[in-house]
């Protein structure tokens, strides 16, 4: 599958939903590299070549059919973090400290205030 396919896979709708019911087991490391992603798309400053790359580390994150499946314990989300995180590097420039905190007030909100800061950077 090339990166456009995941892309045309994307949808903020389909993204809250494979999230919503699993976000405990998905860990917080992992939907904070995907909350990154999702709220930069969004953002109207984000370039248009910027958000194809988000929407294809999101797609992949949110097809059931991937390198590893995401049902297997301990390993399952390791190709998506990869992938997400992929992105991210390419990225970087259009995470800014707000979508960051916008990030964080989400997983703040599903997990709790961690117990140290927020030590986790693109």
């Amino acid at each position: 599958m090339t990166n456009t396919h995941y892309q045309r896979a994307y949808s903020p709708a389909r993204f809250w939903k494979k999230i919503g019911p699993k976000a405990i087991s998905i860990g917080r490391a992992t939907l904070e590299k995907a909350l990154y992603l999702f709220y930069a798309a969004q953002s109207p400053s984000t370039p248009k070549w910027a958000r194809r790359v988000m929407y294809g580390a999101l797609g992949y994150f949110i097809l059931p059919l991937d390198a590893i499946p995401d049902l297997a314990p301990l390993v399952g989300y390791t190709d998506d973090i990869s992938v997400m995180a992929a992105a991210l590097a390419t990225v970087a420039f259009y995470i800014t400290p707000e979508i960051k905190q916008q990030a964080h007030q989400t997983l703040d909100k599903w997990f709790g205030k961690p117990a140290s800061t927020h030590i986790t950077d693109v």
